[in-house]
């Protein structure tokens, strides 16, 4: 295969990085501002289950500002004060993230987006939600938002094996996910997913042919971390009374799959991100030695030049 220094992205970096893709969408720096409006979930309240996915809890990635008694508007008043002195310009994006952002009446999402996009600095925002939480009446919505603003949906799907999701208490399919894509790409919004590598009862062939599976769909980017037990859930309870159910990744072997994982991945995908670093206080296992998240990037970049492997290599092989 012929090896270039220019990819089929537009640059020497051997996976399509988002960083990249940022500095080349806007003419100066954008910064996500985390906001957590008060949602909840439909495996949480009893519309389909109780108790929520076994992996979450949502203090692992809210800041200190981050509190739905708080207003929209509070919340980014504190996120933008805390970051904007650290850079001359920037301007924000407003990063609905714990829970499922999309799971309210609609008035209400109306109301607390619009008074996201009418803050002073911010030029759009991210949403996540879930697969099975979107309508055509909120996707109409957002693709009308999204004419005027930079608006991308995040869905968590996090494996595309339905027996994965029934075990993790996801309460939707994997072909919900597919479905839920397609009408947000149809309707031009921009869409990201999320995924969780290593859960129970997956292989590592299983999470390869994650990489050949998410490829076959319309998505922008792609957000990817190595499954961590956090306490406080459900699967650290599990963890503690059978941790034989769990294959975690050490550090330097996800280094390694993450490139094997690149290999196979569409080179159209932009990658967002390949860790989550969650609190120590909160981290039950794997610990890696403390190390970073630009450490761990460091280590995928650098394994990706020494065995001349990059993002998409392996993808027409497999697709």
């Amino acid at each position: 295969m012929q090896q270039t220094n220019k990819y089929p992205w537009g640059h020497s970096k051997r996976y399509n990085d988002y960083s990249s893709y940022f500095k080349n969408r806007f003419s100066e720096r954008v910064q996500k501002i985390s906001i957590d409006a008060g949602f909840t979930c439909p495996n949480r309240d009893g519309s389909k289950g109780r108790g929520g996915c076994t992996y979450c809890n949502n203090d692992t990635f809210n800041p200190y500002y981050c509190m739905p008694s708080k207003s929209v508007s509070k919340q980014l008043d504190e996120g933008i004060s805390f970051f904007s002195p650290k850079y001359k310009t920037q301007q924000y994006l407003c990063y609905f993230q714990a829970y499922s952002n999309t799971y309210g009446e609609f008035e209400r999402l109306k109301k607390i987006w619009t008074e996201a996009l009418s803050h002073q600095g911010v030029i759009g925002m991210v949403v996540g939600t879930r697969p099975d939480c979107v309508n055509d009446q909120i996707l109409d919505y957002l693709a009308e938002l999204s004419k005027k603003f930079y608006i991308v949906l995040e869905f968590g799907i996090e494996s595309t094996l339905n027996r994965t999701l029934e075990l993790v208490n996801r309460c939707h399919t994997y072909e919900e996910s597919v479905e839920a894509i397609k009408q947000s790409t149809d309707r031009g919004i921009e869409t990201g997913v999320h995924m969780i590598l290593g859960l129970p009862g997956e292989s590592r062939s299983d999470l390869l042919q994650h990489a050949v599976t998410i490829s076959e769909l319309p998505i922008t980017s792609l957000k990817l971390h190595h499954l961590q037990i956090i306490k406080k859930t459900i699967m650290a309870k599990q963890y503690a009374s059978n941790p034989k159910i769990f294959d975690l990744f050490e550090a330097n072997e996800y280094v390694k799959f993450i490139v094997e994982f690149l290999k196979h991945l569409s080179p159209q995908i932009i990658v967002e991100r390949f860790i989550s670093e969650s609190p120590l206080d909160l981290l039950i296992a794997p610990k890696w030695e403390g190390l970073k998240n630009f450490e761990i990037v460091h280590r995928i970049e650098k394994q990706l030049e020494s065995s001349n492997s990059w993002q998409g290599m392996l993808y027409n092989q497999t697709n």
